[in-house]
């Protein structure tokens, strides 16, 4: 019998996981968290073509009932106040593009295979010759090895020297706790759903999360690697912080940056790094990439999507061919490619109009076109 590895827990390894489990195939995931709950699993996901993968998974009910259709709500600003555009969902409007939570979306797929299938506290080390070595030092063998764990993946050496580069993109994340009850102005400010800020190569989105937090985003998109560095913003003082974040919003209306004055004191940079559009590698019989690991792009709303999908397709294409899994890998590899670099072109270009000074406009014309 073929011996089928995942490295990494995340939405694309999952799916794979239970798309094989659905078709009766045995897989086992190797994760390097100590458990589900080791540590936060991010904000709001926008799934739309990833729908495909958990129909394909049996979950598309569950899925919509932990979806918010409200999420789909969009506001859209220019730093001086000005509204270009509001969107309000329906109550009865169709599930395009729900937003979930992400560590809800994980849950489900955890709960959808059984609890033996993923094996907590394995960090993926090295590979070859069949068999797998962890930083514990224990090892488990293979004949087909899926990397899908994520931007800084180590299994992604095995097949290309491809490495994540820094895109000028450079977020400071916050956030507001239960805003309905601290903060109801700012609350019906933002919405059910996305209150987005953009001008000047500068972004704040604010973002409902299911749990009653608002996560924020302030996304400087012409800035250097080292900006954090340079930029002033003392990370280890988050009310100075804070102050530092609001200065680097000069002549920006009051109502945004009562935003951040609001937040509490989780302050995160996090640096925005991608790799090489349209990367691909020569098909190798007994190890593939998904997810980040294969094509990390910029984060608009394509990446989870892409990786639901590659999890479903793949498992797929091995079901279908459940005595020829090098076949089936070279032909997920050859969709895979051609759909997601057509994903993260289009996430390049949105990328790309972001850093623009007048980005709000130019967002206003992509979704009001003519």
């Amino acid at each position: 019998m073929n011996r089928i590895a995942i490295v990494g827990a995340g939405l694309g390894g999952l799916t794979l996981a239970r798309v094989l489990h659905v078709n009766g195939i045995d897989a086992v995931v190797h994760e390097r968290e100590a458990s589900r709950g080791a540590r936060g699993q991010g904000g709001m996901l926008d799934i739309h073509s990833g729908q495909r993968a958990l129909r394909e998974a049996g979950l598309i009910e569950q899925f919509y009932a932990i979806a918010r259709g409200e999420g789909q709500d969009m506001r859209l600003l220019e730093p001086d106040g000005t509204l270009l555009l509001q969107e309000d969902t329906p109550d009865d409007a169709p599930l395009d593009r729900p937003e979930v939570d992400r560590a809800d979306l994980r849950d489900l797929l955890l709960d959808s295979i059984p609890e033996d299938m993923v094996r907590w506290g394995h960090a993926f080390r090295s590979a070859d010759n069949g068999l797998l070595r962890f930083a514990d030092g224990s090892s488990a063998p293979y004949d087909l090895l899926v990397g899908a764990d994520g931007a800084q993946s180590r299994v992604r050496a095995l097949l290309t020297d491809a490495r994540p580069a820094h895109t000028g993109h450079n977020v400071v994340e916050i956030g507001i706790p239960d805003i309905d009850r601290t903060h109801p102005d700012l609350a019906e400010m933002v919405g059910r759903g996305t209150y987005w800020v953009l001008g000047g190569g500068i972004s704040l989105a604010a973002q409902r999360n299911g749990d009653g937090r608002v996560r924020i985003g302030v996304s400087f998109y012409n800035t250097a690697e080292d900006w954090f560095a340079t930029s002033g913003i003392p990370f280890d003082d988050p009310p100075a912080a804070r102050a530092r974040l609001i200065d680097l919003l000069p002549g920006w209306d009051p109502r945004f940056t009562a935003l951040i004055e609001a937040c509490d004191d989780m302050v995160v940079p996090r640096s925005i790094t991608t790799l090489p559009l349209g990367l691909t590698w020569p098909s190798t019989p007994d190890v593939t990439l998904l997810g980040d690991a294969a094509h990390l792009m910029p984060p608009v709303g394509e990446g989870a999507n892409m990786a639901l999908l590659d999890g479903a397709l793949l498992g797929l294409a091995l079901a279908a061919r459940p005595d020829d899994f090098p076949a089936a890998v070279k032909e997920y590899e050859r969709e895979m490619f051609e759909r997601t670099s057509a994903a993260a072109r289009m996430s390049a270009d949105m990328q790309e109009l972001l850093r623009s000074p007048d980005a709000a406009r130019k967002m206003f014309a992509f979704f009001r076109p003519g």
